[in-house]
């Protein structure tokens, strides 16, 4: 097994560490980076009166935490996942995440403080076009909806050609993918004539809409890690 590590810069250390204990070979090739965007004084506003802050993930934290200061709004907080929980943890913010068996935007829906919010204000915080699913939820269920949108994704400047040589040079046959928008970035990076080799190659993803997603996109060796964090992938290594 040659694994193929995918995370923003600096954000694959964990992993590293982990396979290098069990001594499994890897690259390191971040296929998302982000970017901080103007917030507008009326989106921070709505933000600081929410009844309920929703979290998408660290990057979500630590660019709130920019614009917050020492003055975060008295609100209850939440996570989309463990790693995110730990962000707002260590602001010395309590917070509530989704479940174990289910980190991600479905898990979140299933908490018993979501099922009543007719009339609350809540405030999600989030890069630029995601999770629109939660929203369109809780709006359903007749919250007051709000984005706070505090960053922007992009793919790193990569060759193609030279990118791929790369992988397949060093035998890559295991790729971790921990959302949508790395998958997205993925398939457009690799050429259309080295598809069959991204075919042959075990893909593990974070959560049942990245593997339809995935699976939409002809990937047939597509394992779901049920989370993004370090250890549910190491899971789905088996390892």
């Amino acid at each position: 097994m040659k694994v193929l590590l995918t995370r923003p810069e600096g954000r694959n250390g964990q992993m590293q560490q982990a396979l290098t204990e069990r001594g499994v070979a890897f690259m390191v090739t971040p296929l998302l980076c982000v970017e901080s965007i103007a917030v507008s004084p009326e989106a921070l506003s709505l933000a600081k009166e929410a009844d309920m802050l929703i979290f998408i993930s660290t990057t979500a934290v630590t660019h709130a935490a920019t614009l917050f200061g020492s003055h975060w709004p008295t609100s209850r907080y939440y996570a989309v996942g463990e790693a995110t929980a730990a962000a707002l943890e260590q602001l010395g913010l309590n917070v509530t995440r989704a479940p174990d068996d289910c980190q991600q935007t479905e898990g979140l829906l299933q908490l018993p403080d979501f099922d009543q919010v007719s009339e609350r204000k809540i405030g999600i915080i989030r890069g630029e076009g995601g999770r629109a699913t939660l929203a369109e939820t809780l709006s359903q269920r007749g919250a007051q909806v709000n984005y706070l949108e505090v960053y922007r994704r992009g793919c790193p400047p990569l060759d193609p050609q030279a990118t791929v040589a790369a992988w397949q040079a060093f035998g890559i046959d295991t790729l971790l993918l921990t959302s949508g928008e790395v998958l997205d970035n993925l398939l457009k990076l690799v050429p259309k004539e080295c598809f069959a080799w991204l075919n042959s190659c075990h893909i593990i993803v974070p959560s049942c809409r990245v593997e339809a997603q995935a699976r939409d996109k002809g990937l047939t060796r597509v394992t779901n890690a049920g989370a993004a964090n370090h250890q549910a992938m190491l899971d789905a290594l088996s390892l």
